[in-house]
């Protein structure tokens, strides 16, 4: 059995979600550093300039965009836009698309 777009873009959703949960830890992290002292904020500039900790908060990031994206979509379809099969697959088409342009363009953003 395989499944649709419409389930994996859905799946992704909820995966995406639960990611966001576990990332806000670094973010609350990283807000609770910049703000204890400015010797903190320093140290946070600094952790902040390493390849890892970029592409973590790349990967914060992506999750967001993605989720937010999927987000709208679901809402949109709560006004019945989209709501047939079609329209459901092309919205997921979609959602993909203009995930990923948003997330590589975060990824310039970040480095």
């Amino acid at each position: 059995m395989r499944l649709p777009i419409t389930a994996w873009t859905s799946i992704a959703h909820r995966a995406s979600g639960v990611f966001l949960f576990a990332g806000m830890a670094v973010l609350i992290w990283g807000l609770d550093a910049s703000l204890a002292s400015p010797e903190s904020f320093e140290g946070l500039k600094e952790c902040l300039a390493s390849p890892l900790a970029k592409l973590v908060i790349w990967a914060v990031t992506a999750g967001l965009i993605y989720h937010s994206v999927a987000g709208i979509k679901h809402l949109i379809m709560d006004f019945g836009i989209g709501e047939s099969m079609e329209g459901g697959v092309r919205g997921a088409r979609l959602v993909i698309a203009v995930s990923v342009v948003l997330i590589l363009l975060a990824g310039i953003w970040i480095w």
